[in-house]
């Protein structure tokens, strides 16, 4: 079982028990527009996401990782590695913290350096990419702390609540020493 322990988080794999808690994330309305979801998902659906969960990255192309403030303790937020492409070494980031007051204390920080070093040390990854809202500052933030660097803007790209807004690609290339 895959588990990334930092200074105080750790990354986990999926378990059978972390079926409450990814069915209040994925229908929780407020977070569907950093998701691009557009429908709920029933308890059905996602028990059959966690049965599948074991598959390799190299199989599911994509890599959800359940962040815990301890290894015992339920998850509080999801990190993921999307969109993996082996030929080319690189794949989408994209990370959620539940609850407002588990965010900008350095939980999110702490769970994508992890994820970094995993990404490129483990898997070889040459690049990440992020795609991410340009009025999500927080996001924003986090991100080019860890040197990915914007590589366009994609105008008008999501329509939130009847308003077009723009999205911004980030990207950030391994340079091994």
């Amino acid at each position: 079982m895959l588990t990334l322990k930092g200074d105080s988080i750790y990354l986990r794999a999926l378990e059978p028990n972390d079926l409450e808690f990814l069915y209040a994330v994925e229908n929780n309305e407020a977070i569907w527009e950093v998701s691009n979801t557009q429908t709920p998902y029933s308890r059905f659906l996602i028990k059959q996401y966690l049965k599948n969960a074991h598959q390799d990255i190299y199989e599911a192309k994509q890599l959800r990782l359940a962040i815990c403030k301890d290894k015992n303790f339920p998850a509080i937020g999801l990190i993921d590695l999307f969109d993996f492409d082996p030929k080319n070494n690189r794949a989408g980031v994209g990370i959620m913290i539940q609850n407002q007051e588990d965010r900008s204390i350095g939980i999110g920080k702490e769970a994508l350096g992890l994820l970094i070093q995993y990404a490129f040390r483990k898997l070889n990854l040459h690049q990440l990419y992020a795609n991410i809202a340009t009025e999500n500052q927080p996001s924003l933030s986090l991100f080019t702390t860890f040197g990915f660097e914007k590589i366009g803007t994609k105008k008008q790209w999501n329509l939130v609540d009847g308003k077009y807004k723009d999205e911004a690609m980030f990207q950030l290339i391994n340079h091994p020493l």
